[in-house]
């Protein structure tokens, strides 16, 4: 804008620029159905498709409808459901979100799970009876590729589209029997958060079939704790550093919080001289965990999870090398907790044999998947089912070391790998779109 004054007799332009710079805002209420909204809640309806103008809305190319069951209670009298997974975002900054859902119909029963970002299971099968409402909140955490004091994460290709490092809060609805009758998000200051660093294993896996027990341990938590998973496929200890991810994570994490690390598959790759399990891989271990420790924050070692290998007597054979004892001494000599995830996955894979383990796998004869033209056999990643039960085992080393995370936990009973659930009884809905592609690392 442009200002004339007078100084001193003599006539003056200056051009003054104004900011109008507007916090961006972190707090919604919305009414997902018809009729008149309660005072303080945006109503969404089946064309309120989300835009980057508007920020929130139906996303993804989701199809909804409103159901309406008339009444006083203007949340409980609709819903939105549909017959498909759906999508909702809202443009949201970087930090933890409390999101609470009212859920139910009126009239009939009701079937909800949710996934928040990429896949990371939030709600598991929650049943509403007819007639019956309930609340569920859950924390969602939200990053961006930009670090505080300057410099970004530098993102693989196939991350730069990816719902985990974009502007939004995505939430998927799925089931049977969606009914969303209300999403309230609040952004929360007072969460543990507990990040996550690691490779394919670890990682938020975008598409189906692909899945890792870093997506499935959000659903064992309850608000206090936020799940920040930070780990990318096919990343060593090394490159995950280059690459700048560290630096973001020790640029946010606050006292109290907590780093979970999980390396290995892709660290016995490395073949220079100075790398190898009792030289590069636990000088940056140790790294990580001094870093970590300077924060006045919590670092946790995690042994890489076993391949599915077996020898001649049906057992599980250690392809990892000396990484796994590494670590294991690492965090000794750190004198910090460590979950032996690779002796669990041993025994989980043990107890499930040398043909039922691959239940636990990416593993799909050709045509399981549309445009699947070859079998799908992969040993190292897993399915949604072997994702979940790797998470019980880290739940499960969590409760062993007693970790100030054990309170937050959900009521579940003690998850013994020698007992897994069964392959068979497991189901979790499928989220829509496949990847035919191995992740990055093997």
């Amino acid at each position: 804008m442009k200002k004339i004054i007078k100084v001193a007799g003599i006539i003056g332009i200056i051009t003054l620029t104004i900011f109008n710079a507007t916090a961006q805002q972190t707090n919604y209420k919305f009414q997902m159905g018809c009729g008149k909204a309660p005072q303080g809640y945006l109503q969404i309806g089946s064309s309120s498709v989300f835009s980057e103008k508007i920020g929130y809305g139906i996303d993804l190319g989701s199809t909804v409808k409103i159901v309406n069951r008339g009444g006083q209670n203007p949340i409980r009298s609709s819903f939105m459901t549909s017959e498909k997974p759906f999508f909702f975002s809202v443009n949201v900054p970087e930090g933890n979100y409390k999101v609470t859902l009212t859920i139910g119909d009126s009239k009939e029963a009701g079937n909800l799970t949710v996934k928040a970002e990429s896949r990371r299971l939030m709600l598991e099968n929650v049943i509403t009876k007819p007639g019956e409402f309930v609340t569920k909140t859950f924390i969602v955490n939200i990053r961006k590729p930009e670090i505080k004091n300057g410099g970004r994460v530098s993102l693989k290709e196939r991350e730069v589209n990816k719902l985990d490092w974009d502007n939004k809060l995505t939430l998927e609805f799925n089931g049977s029997k969606p009914c969303i009758s209300s999403i309230e998000i609040e952004k929360t200051n007072d969460q543990i958060t507990v990040f996550l660093a690691g490779n394919s294993t670890v990682v938020d896996q975008s598409a189906e079939p692909w899945a890792s027990w870093g997506q499935m341990i959000t659903r064992f938590f309850k608000p206090g704790i936020a799940i920040a998973n930070h780990a990318e496929s096919g990343l060593t200890l090394a490159s995950f550093k280059s690459q700048h991810r560290l630096e973001k994570i020790l640029s946010i994490i606050n006292p109290g919080d907590y780093l979970f690390i999980e390396f290995g598959h892709n660290d016995q790759k490395m073949k220079g001289e100075n790398d190898g399990a009792w030289k590069s891989y636990t000088e940056n271990f140790k790294y990580f965990i001094e870093e970590v420790k300077k924060k006045k924050a919590n670092a946790v070692v995690i042994t890489s999870t076993s391949r599915r290998r077996f020898d001649e007597m049906g057992n599980t054979i250690n392809t990892l090398g000396d990484f796994p004892a590494a670590a294991r001494k690492v965090a000794l000599d750190e004198q910090v907790p460590m979950i032996d995830l690779n002796k669990m996955t041993a025994i989980l894979y043990n107890a499930l044999g040398v043909e039922k383990s691959i239940k636990a796998f990416v593993h799909y004869p050709a045509n399981t998947f549309p445009g699947q033209k070859k079998a799908l056999a992969d040993n190292t990643h897993f399915n949604s089912y072997g994702a979940y039960e790797i998470a019980k085992c880290i739940i499960e080393g969590i409760r062993e070391k007693h970790l100030s995370l054990e309170k937050f936990l959900v009521d579940l009973p003690a998850f013994d790998p020698a007992h897994p659930d069964s392959a068979e009884e497991f189901n979790l809905p499928q989220t829509p779109g496949i990847e035919l592609i191995k992740p990055d690392g093997n």
